[in-house]
């Protein structure tokens, strides 16, 4: 190292590492929602994603997410498999590592198995969009897809608003079920497992959309949407109707740098926007500038909203900030040497 003798090390936190975390869901929200200020503030810098392909036929892609968040210190690649059929060989079908470095002089910080970030930090940003978005009193919430992101979806989105029905679908009955089931255990109350997308979705106050689809098919129809609804979307394959933004008094995303025409072909509005249909012209903003107090979030109890997100490395990197901190106070993780 051009001379230097200096020992460099960084923290290496493995998966039963963030499982002795224990992260609350009050931590999980308070992180994510740092980042979201920050970057709704200007402080941050973030890349659009992009995508590995290896090959078709094995069903499954790469997600590349990149990311700076200046009152943090930190910088942070995340790099995520995402597999359908990972469940035939019983695993997980979302697995990532979290890299995050020093930014003035890329040295290392430390490795995150990111596999819990990733559905942590997704459901986190699912229910602050419904902590700004969706209607105070909302008390029907109605979610579609039963992967690792769609339990910290309803777990933290409850953790907000204390629903009276919760009503959950996913293709398969045996994970629909058990999917209910695991909620119902850990929220205390009663979880509907539907058989169908109608009676999931149709007067929800929240809908969620966190589908597995192999190929863009809309399922979810836009006649079914409540008036006054919050809905977010965001499978990997669009399950919505082209007509869907015709029903929404205000269309948000998470950044629109990784939304906008070119820059990928995943994402549940990304015919709409390449089409044309969501553009800037129509698009009422991003959620940080709604939680930066930036612009307006929920104006109106009749209002119907979508808010479309598609992951942030921002919140991968402010939920590893977080348990990095945790970790030092636990004595949680490895020291390994770098050089």
């Amino acid at each position: 190292m051009s001379g230097s003798a200096q020992e460099i090390h960084f923290t290496y936190l493995n998966g039963p590492d963030v499982q002795r975390l224990a992260m609350t869901d009050d931590e999980i929200l308070a992180a994510v929602e740092g980042g979201l200020l920050a970057q709704g503030k200007g402080q941050t810098v973030i890349e659009p994603r992009v995508h590995l392909v290896p090959d078709p036929a094995f069903r499954g892609h790469f997600n590349v997410l990149r990311g700076y968040i200046a009152p943090l210190g930190l910088a942070g690649v995340k790099i995520v498999g995402d597999y359908v059929d990972n469940y035939r060989r019983d695993l997980p079908s979302e697995m990532a590592l979290l890299n995050l470095f020093d930014p003035r002089s890329g040295m290392p910080k430390a490795v995150i198995d990111a596999a819990g970030i990733t559905d942590m930090r997704t459901g986190a940003l699912t229910a602050l969009g419904a902590k700004y978005l969706a209607r105070r009193d909302s008390k029907v919430l109605g979610h579609v897809g039963a992967r690792g992101t769609a339990y910290w979806n309803v777990r933290l989105l409850d953790r907000l608003f204390d629903f009276d029905e919760i009503r959950v679908h996913s293709r398969r009955k045996e994970s629909r079920d058990a999917f209910a089931a695991r909620l119902s255990r850990d929220l205390g109350k009663k979880v509907v497992a539907t058989a169908d997308w109608q009676s999931c979705i149709a007067g929800a106050d929240i809908v969620v959309e966190a589908s597995r689809l192999d190929r863009p098919e809309p399922l979810l129809k836009t006649e079914w949407i409540k008036k006054s609804a919050l809905v977010v979307p965001y499978g990997t394959m669009s399950a919505v109707e082209d007509d869907i933004l015709d029903a929404m008094d205000k269309i948000l995303v998470d950044d629109w740098g990784q939304c906008k025409p070119g820059t990928g072909k995943f994402g549940c509005l990304r015919r709409h926007v390449e089409s044309g249909r969501l553009s800037e012209r129509n698009l009422h903003g991003e959620l940080c500038e709604v939680a930066a107090g930036r612009k307006k979030g929920r104006e109106r109890d009749d209002e119907t909203i979508l808010f479309w997100h598609r992951g942030l490395s921002l919140s991968d990197i402010a939920l590893g900030h977080a348990m990095l901190e945790k970790a030092a106070r636990l004595g949680v993780g490895q020291r390994l040497r770098y050089a």
